[in-house]
């Protein structure tokens, strides 16, 4: 396996370049919560960033890395979510064409708020091949750039900021909880917490049904999903190369969580810290509730990962 090289630098170097590009996002807390799992739990907010997730980091730190030859041609990306949003958003500030490639079953709310952003949206049928030639078609057109939602090293570097910001607005955290689906988040955080608070424990959070980080950790190579079944749409996706390098040389754990107990956590987020947020973001929460004791009397941070979402769904989906 190949070693990570991403450097302490490299991490600041992105915080810096993105300090006024993306919002520096609240951190909330709940005594109610905290007397229920009995711990000091603190929640930061990236449902509050631009486009709605922590995504808009990553991307907005990929396209500043661009060449000018690069930035001439655009970029582009295939993505159903908060990728194609945040890549649309951060190529409008950056003054570049963005080719989005969404599936024909899209939710039209997200195909909207790409256009919204100024992308050209190219739809495509809803199966991954379709969406990776589509791609590959326009890049061979256009000479955009493809630019990955979570297996890229800018990608990562950029979402390490989150964390970063994190641990200044935060005191000796003992444990650092993230999402993990195509793995940018965590190991963004691990890379964080390794150069900036190197006592915190960083531990993933996945769905007993979408469990690839777990039997690829435990089994020592990269497994990919088999038939995920979750509310939490956003972790259905399988780790990436680059993110299960990080992750493995650095990570103390991955915790699962039953969807009774995910429905629990996104309903405690919604009733006590008075935010929306997404299926995904209740991860770390349900993970502690089904792990109390290994958490009690600790401080942990949680990073809620987005508040994209589609109402109408959600609320069928929680009956």
């Amino acid at each position: 396996m190949m070693n990570s090289n991403i450097t302490q630098e490299q991490l600041l170097q992105a915080k810096e370049t993105l300090t006024n590009l993306v919002h520096k996002t609240p951190v909330l807390s709940s005594e109610v919560i905290d007397k229920k799992v009995g711990a000091d739990l603190y929640f930061k907010c990236e449902n509050f960033q631009k486009t709605g997730s922590f995504k808009f980091r990553g991307a907005s730190y990929a396209v500043s890395r661009l060449g000018s030859d690069q930035k001439k041609n655009g970029v582009t990306t295939h993505s159903s979510g908060n990728h194609g949003q945040a890549l649309a958003k951060a190529a409008q500030l950056a003054g570049i064409r963005a080719y989005i490639v969404m599936p024909e079953n899209a939710p039209t709310v997200k195909k909207q708020a790409v256009k919204g952003y100024g992308a050209e949206v190219i739809i495509c049928e809803s199966t991954q091949a379709a969406r990776e030639k589509t791609c590959r078609d326009i890049q061979e057109k256009t000479g955009a750039t493809f630019t990955p939602p979570y297996d890229h090293e800018n990608i990562v570097i950029g979402q390490s900021t989150a964390s970063q910001e994190l641990f200044e607005q935060t005191d000796n955290l003992d444990y650092l909880l993230a999402p993990v689906g195509g793995g940018g988040l965590l190991s963004g955080a691990l890379l964080a917490a390794k150069f900036f608070s190197p006592t915190t424990k960083v531990i993933g959070s996945e769905p007993l049904g979408a469990d690839d980080a777990y039997r690829s950790i435990k089994a020592g190579k990269r497994l990919p999903q088999e038939n995920p079944q979750t509310i939490a749409d956003g972790l259905r996706t399988s780790l990436g190369e680059i993110n299960f390098e990080i992750i493995s040389e650095n990570i103390d754990q991955i915790l699962t969580a039953k969807e009774d107990t995910i429905i629990e956590a996104l309903k405690m987020m919604h009733h006590h810290l008075k935010i929306m947020a997404e299926p995904s973001c209740a991860l770390p929460l349900a993970t502690i509730l089904e792990n109390k004791s290994m958490f009690e009397g600790k401080k942990v941070g949680i990073i809620i990962s987005g508040g994209n979402v589609d109402l109408d769904v959600y609320y069928e989906s929680l009956k």
